[in-house]
């Protein structure tokens, strides 16, 4: 590998380190300054998160995307290629460029790329039949995923709290569906007495690609975390060369599965607002690696949780959206939040009474 990039690397995770990156001249000036920073990229990270299924449920007509979705995910990609290899010749010249083919760490996020993709095409998937907003209350369902996998990976338990209140999260999620669809039925049935409920599951297809999206991400996270942690002498612009270049053949070949590509072409009912969902997926494909560098994983969830409250007032109260406000749908997902935002904070709880239990076997407590 390039002599110059494990330098490059250091330095630029080095900037994006809020400690480091204020001035030391006055702690308390440097603490509110990195507090303020922190805000900032929290309430952009949830802005983000709340935007992004919301624009992709825009670009459908009639409930049916017009266009081939996987396309926009796929240029997303090629954009990403372009810009990210644009910035290792910028940055590191030739032979930072040349190390971003290095066989071991290309064919580790190959294998990780290759995922990420499949994960696009079941957000796309289960976004065609799910509203934005109940797609993103049932990514919430990521908390018992991951928990989960921690446990199956590291060996990482949780308390009985946490696991009581994941428990009343996946409640609180199945009440939001419910409430959903019965909220849903009466609005027809108002303005259509004839209406009857359609039999088969376009609703629980949609859920089930939504929920197995969620298993594709967390896994993703998992694997992510892990290797660019192992490999975080590269810059972030290199690892996302090596994330995309199999990322981009896979939507290729599910494009190719999924549509006639050649004879309708790849632009095909592109809309302005097709665009916007290019520009949304770039957004989310690019904040999700640099502010992951800065926010803990605590400040994500819990953005990602704030996330489902602001896309609730958005459909609500922004104009282009015909959804009311309901008090039944409302406290459903406060209730939904809370079910979050109470498991997050029993984490530190339940750190601290195993810490405080351990010190007590050993005799060093009272």
């Amino acid at each position: 590998m390039a002599s110059n990039a494990p330098l490059r690397g250091d330095a630029e995770r080095g900037a994006l380190n809020v400690a480091d990156a204020a001035p030391p001249a006055s702690p308390r000036t440097a603490a509110k300054s990195a507090m303020l920073l922190q805000i900032g990229l929290l309430g952009f990270f949830t802005l983000t998160r709340a935007i992004h299924p919301l624009i992709i449920g825009k670009t459908k007509v009639g409930g049916k995307y017009p266009h081939e979705p996987i396309t926009v995910p796929l240029m997303e990609c090629i954009l990403t290629l372009v810009v990210a290899q644009a910035m290792t010749l910028m940055n590191g010249g030739l032979e930072q460029w040349k190390a971003i083919w290095d066989p071991k760490p290309m064919s580790v996020f190959s294998v990780i790329g290759f995922l990420y993709a499949f994960g696009d095409y079941l957000e796309l998937k289960s976004l065609g039949s799910l509203s934005g907003p109940t797609y993103q209350v049932l990514s919430q369902s990521k908390l018992l995923i991951t928990a989960g996998m921690l446990y199956g990976f590291k060996g990482q338990k949780q308390s009985p709290l946490q696991w009581i209140l994941l428990v009343l999260l996946m409640l609180s999620l199945c009440c939001y569906s419910i409430m959903g669809d019965l909220l849903d039925s009466h609005r027809k049935l108002q303005r259509d007495s004839t209406w009857k409920a359609p039999e088969g599951g376009g609703s629980a297809f949609g859920m089930f690609m939504a929920v197995l999206k969620v298993v594709v991400s967390c896994l993703c996270a998992v694997l992510s975390d892990k290797y660019m942690k192992d490999y975080k002498s590269e810059p972030i612009y290199m690892q996302l060369v090596q994330f995309k270049v199999v990322w981009a053949i896979t939507l290729t070949v599910l494009m190719f599965i999924e549509a006639n590509p050649v004879r309708d072409g790849v632009f095909h009912e592109w809309k302005p607002v097709t665009v916007a969902a290019l520009v949304s997926f770039t957004v989310k494909g690019w904040s999700t690696m640099y502010l992951l560098a800065i926010l803990d994983s605590m400040l994500k969830n819990i953005g990602e949780a704030c996330s489902v409250l602001v896309i609730y007032f958005i459909v609500v109260f922004h104009v282009s959206f015909d959804d009311e406000y309901e008090n039944e749908t409302f406290i459903t997902v406060l209730v939904v939040f809370l079910s979050v935002v109470a498991y997050l904070a029993a984490k530190d709880v339940s750190t601290k009474a195993d810490k405080y239990d351990r010190m007590q076997l050993k005799g060093n407590v009272p």
